[in-house]
């Protein structure tokens, strides 16, 4: 191995106490993650245990207000540790923004009394959340939701099925968002269902082409009783609710796709200084050392593109726009880089023996989760040139 390998990433973070963060951040994924990565995402098992650890270490918290347990950590330090938690194993780094996402709504829009009550337990109490907007007929046209809430006195039943749901099944917390109204987005409300609410059952999780050890589920909700106490927000401002919870997500997904893909630099650079073909390194091929370079390059403009989303977030301006881009150009350049470490490894990056083609199959998650790129495409046109005529 030579003195140029994969070296850690040089960040810019705001203070002392981030630089500390990272550091413990780097030492735990090195420690608890990243050694038993592979062997469990290829069993398919969840390491509820590192949610677990992350929590107790204030890992699921760090967004949020420090009044109600959070670790009050701007955006631009958050998304950071999701990269580095993503790069040593994405169902942990998306398991986090999942959590956080999921948390939102009440943080965001609850009421003080409702923060006070919940809130300290789903971000340092051990709890996992998950989030349901989606259904089987619901995806890219989430305003089109036909899982319905009808209330009785101060109890609300809901009735329907939620679909792609991160932590389905499995999640001790759900923020969920049905139809009160009528057709369209503004008949829409949010609410927290506990995870083991009578009436709320979960399919089997999907069989997906990556992510395995990370459960994705419909849920099924039967006459799930829910006191009005655990309405988020306004009757009706569930999908406003949603769309801020999807900005913010957005970030997430972007942090992580980073992540992911400086994995497979860091794998490609190591294998390529290591592997001799024609009594040399195969990294002293011009045409090699060329793809490397367009993958660093491709890493170091998503980041700086996901950080200046996050500083604006941060700065309490306008972000979403930002965000769909970061998120679109994240996760594609995630599925460049990614296809690259593959060839550039040759053969072995097909094998299972090496990470190159787990990073592949995870990358392509990534332009599909939280709005596929498609979709990202048009919330960006949209803030150019405005609402289409039709």
């Amino acid at each position: 191995m030579t003195d140029h390998g994969p070296q850690p990433v040089e960040r810019q973070l705001p203070t002392e106490e981030s630089r500390a963060l990272i550091s413990l951040v780097r030492d735990l994924t090195q420690r608890e993650i990243a050694p038993t990565a592979a062997e469990e995402e290829d069993a398919g098992h969840f390491p509820r245990e590192v949610f677990g650890l992350l929590s107790a270490s204030g890992l699921l918290a760090l967004p949020y207000a420090e009044e109600f347990g959070g670790g009050d950590q701007p955006y631009e330090v958050y998304l950071q540790v999701l990269e580095e938690l993503a790069a040593a194993r994405l169902t942990v780094g998306l398991g986090v923004s999942v959590h956080t996402l999921a948390c939102h709504a009440l943080a965001g829009y609850g009421t003080k009394e409702q923060r006070q009550t919940h809130l300290p337990a789903m971000l340092g109490g051990g709890l996992l959340g998950a989030y349901c907007l989606s259904e089987p007929a619901a995806g890219s046209d989430a305003a089109a939701l036909r899982t319905r809430a009808t209330r009785v006195g101060d109890t609300w039943t809901i009735e329907g099925t939620k679909a792609w749901t991160t932590h389905g099944g499995i999640a001790d917390f759900y923020t969920v968002l049905a139809r009160t109204g009528g057709e369209g987005p503004h008949g829409i409300t949010a609410f927290l269902v506990p995870g083991d609410a009578p009436g709320l059952t979960a399919a089997p999780p999907e069989r997906k082409m990556g992510m395995k050890g990370s459960p994705t589920a419909q849920l099924h909700f039967d006459g799930v009783e829910v006191a009005d106490a655990r309405r988020l927000g306004d009757e009706g401002q569930g999908f406003a609710i949603a769309l801020s919870a999807l900005d913010s997500g957005r970030l997430g997904i972007a942090a992580c796709a980073v992540g992911v893909a400086q994995a497979a630099l860091d794998q490609a650079l190591s294998f390529t200084q290591e592997r001799r073909q024609f009594g040399h390194p195969v990294a002293d091929f011009q045409g090699l050392r060329f793809m490397l370079a367009d993958m660093a390059t491709q890493i170091e403009a998503g980041r700086a593109l996901y950080l200046a989303a996050a500083r604006l977030r941060d700065t309490g301006r306008p972000f979403a726009k930002q965000a769909a881009m970061a998120k679109l150009f994240c996760s594609d350049a995630a599925m460049r880089v990614t296809t690259d470490a593959v060839q550039l490894m040759g053969g072995y990056g097909y094998t299972a023996d090496f990470p190159a083609e787990r990073y592949m199959r995870e990358a392509k998650a990534l332009q599909i989760v939280e709005g596929t790129n498609q979709i990202q495409r048009m919330v960006v046109a949209r803030h150019l040139a405005g609402p289409e005529s039709h």
